[in-house]
């Protein structure tokens, strides 16, 4: 089993979209996967709900009161994805930290939210298993533009830190219409749709690879 934390500083990052986003790729992909809602707001929760009307259904579970949440998880599931709740520092999150076989965070390309994942980052930084470097961390940068300066100058900031860029997700709202509906650009197969789902590619293959 693979346990898979989404975390940042700060809400309005795309924590929820890229957990569920996660766990409808695996669930798609024939694997048993649990979502773990830890944020109060409850809103992967909710994907969930919606996506039961459809096939490849994610079995999810509200994380953010449960402090023994692995107690929660079948033993038989091949990934966990947990959502953290949103503004929690490295400190508050602990007991997920402590399961979590890597952990992924979303960066906005504005300097306010580069600002607030430093501090997230150096946060993080105070965990025994980060700093020793066994507890892989990947950074995300979510709804850019890659035409534009500030999306150039987010990523050439981003890529001068010790946590590696593992995947540039272009903005486009049919990611909001998509967790809306309880589904996910994996659930299609238009061309459109096709150039953003291999955006995902070299997050899969660092999930793939990132071991304990």
């Amino acid at each position: 089993m693979k346990t898979i934390l989404v975390a940042g500083s700060k809400g309005g990052i795309g924590k929820t979209t890229i957990s569920t986003h996660l766990a409808a790729y695996f669930a798609l992909a024939g694997k048993r996967t649990i979502l773990a809602d830890a944020d109060p707001q409850g809103s992967a929760l909710n994907w969930a709900e919606r996506r039961n009307k459809f096939g490849a259904s994610v079995p999810a579970f509200d994380a953010s009161r449960k402090r023994a949440w692995p107690e929660r998880v079948p033993p038989n599931a091949d990934y966990v994805v947990i959502d953290a709740p949103a503004g929690a520092m490295a400190e508050d999150m602990e007991r997920f930290i402590d399961g979590a076989d890597c952990i992924i965070v979303p960066v906005l390309p504005s300097a306010l939210d580069i600002e607030a994942i430093v501090r997230f980052l150096n946060s993080l930084a105070t965990m025994p298993r980060i700093h020793k470097r066994k507890l892989p961390v990947g950074l995300v940068l979510n709804r850019t533009k890659p035409w534009t300066h500030a999306s150039q100058q987010a990523l050439a900031m981003l890529r001068s830190w010790p946590y590696p860029v593992v995947a540039q997700l272009r903005d486009t709202q049919a990611y909001v219409v998509m967790v809306g509906l309880g589904r996910s650009l994996f659930d299609y197969q238009s061309a459109a749709v096709r150039e953003h789902q291999a955006d995902w590619e070299p997050l899969f293959d660092w999930i793939t690879k990132a071991k304990d």
